[in-house]
């Protein structure tokens, strides 16, 4: 294997590409996305809508430092050690937009017949990363299954215009009632951090965030490794 950024032989990406690598200097509202706020929180005419996604971190531009070829290169060449570089890239923006520590973890889930194709949840993988690896020495308990996929939906990446990306994610998700059959306030109150490696319109995160308030949680917010660029 080879590095995708100077073709080091060793790895997909050696360690001086992965320095390179920048980190956004500021987070914008993850839904107008147009207005610079902190933390990633909503801004205050978003607010007004109270929107189940209260923060969203962002950690670098998609089309920048090669992360489109390593995101490929992970979820469709099925390179699952690029778990390691990319879950640090996560870690590095949780702490660095200052997120509060969660109570749980949730990646945001594949639909089984897409998890039976590609073998693994990529964002189940980095969540996993992230949770070891954001307070050393104090592992943050990640719930694979706590959102369930009920709706199978072609890839966010597939549809070109926004409208009909939100579209494709509305109703897609459900709470998992073994969670709640078992203890009914297992949400209540709880910080939880949702993950996922790329957010073109954010609908996937906030349909997720969503059913999680429904179901009791206090906040719920979310990292991505990049948000892909296109016209609204």
């Amino acid at each position: 294997m080879h590095c995708v950024s100077c073709d080091q032989e060793g790895s997909f990406l050696c360690e001086k590409c992965f320095g390179k690598i920048e980190l956004l200097d500021f987070q914008v509202c993850p839904k107008c996305e147009k207005l610079i706020t902190a933390q990633g929180g909503l801004c205050d005419r978003c607010q007004k809508d109270r929107p189940a996604l209260a923060n969203l971190a962002v950690a670098t531009k998609y089309k920048d430092n090669n992360l489109s070829k390593l995101v490929h290169l992970y979820k469709y060449n099925f390179v699952e050690s690029l778990q390691l570089p990319l879950g640090r890239l996560l870690v590095k923006i949780i702490l660095k937009t200052g997120l509060p520590l969660p109570d749980l973890i949730a990646p945001i889930p594949l639909h089984p017949r897409r998890l039976r194709w590609r073998g693994f949840n990529q964002s189940e993988l980095l969540a996993k990363y992230v949770a070891e690896n954001l307070a050393p020495g104090f592992p943050i308990p990640v719930v694979s299954n706590l959102v369930i996929r009920k709706k199978y939906t072609p890839p966010q990446m597939q549809i070109g215009k926004y409208a009909e990306r939100r579209k494709n994610m509305q109703n897609a998700f459900v709470i998992n009632n073994k969670f709640l059959e078992k203890n009914p306030d297992f949400l209540k109150n709880k910080k939880i951090l949702l993950i996922d490696d790329i957010a073109t319109t954010g609908a996937t995160l906030f349909e997720c965030a969503k059913v999680l308030k429904q179901n009791g949680a206090k906040k719920v917010f979310g990292a991505v490794l990049a948000r892909q660029e296109f016209e609204k």
